[in-house]
């Protein structure tokens, strides 16, 4: 075998060694949308988005479903992310990977744990948010109130 034989097999290598973190990148859970979980959303798109429920029980005609879900990250957020282990590993002959692997190991998403109690027709009515309260936060729109002294056509804004 000679060097340049030898360089392209070490070259090859390194590429398959080095992209561990680029793939897990790719590879992170998507982000959920949680704006579904307002009052008033349809049980039919929480579990489109949300998918299957860990269970379901069903009280005095009223549904309750509890997901357990991973909110991960946008396409564009896991793209760029890949593009910057790839750079580095490429300036680093692939070193980066020391750092990069267990970074995207780590950065493995949120995990959300939610109760979505529904009314008579299925519609969202309330949610519990046992844990990732603060990513459910972020993206439910509350519903509006309406107020007493403004008589009941008025509808405060949140």
């Amino acid at each position: 075998m000679n060097k340049l034989e030898k360089f392209c097999l070490l070259a090859l290598s390194l590429i398959f060694i080095a992209s561990c973190s680029v793939v897990m990148a790719t590879k992170q859970p998507s982000r959920k949308d949680f704006s579904v979980l307002s009052k008033g959303v349809d049980r039919s798109r929480v579990v489109a988005e949300l998918g299957a429920p860990l269970t379901t029980e069903v009280k005095d005609g009223k549904r309750t479903d509890v997901f357990n879900v991973k909110q991960g990250y946008s396409t564009g957020a896991k793209a760029g992310r890949a593009v910057f282990h790839g750079v580095a590993d490429i300036f680093t002959l692939g070193l980066w990977e020391v750092v990069g692997t267990p970074v995207e190991s780590v950065a493995s998403g949120t995990d959300v744990k939610v109760a979505v109690c529904y009314d008579s027709c299925d519609k969202v009515e309330s949610i519990i948010a046992y844990s990732g309260k603060e990513k459910i936060d972020e993206a439910v729109i509350p519903a509006p109130k309406k107020t007493e002294d403004q008589g009941a056509e008025a509808i405060e804004s949140p």
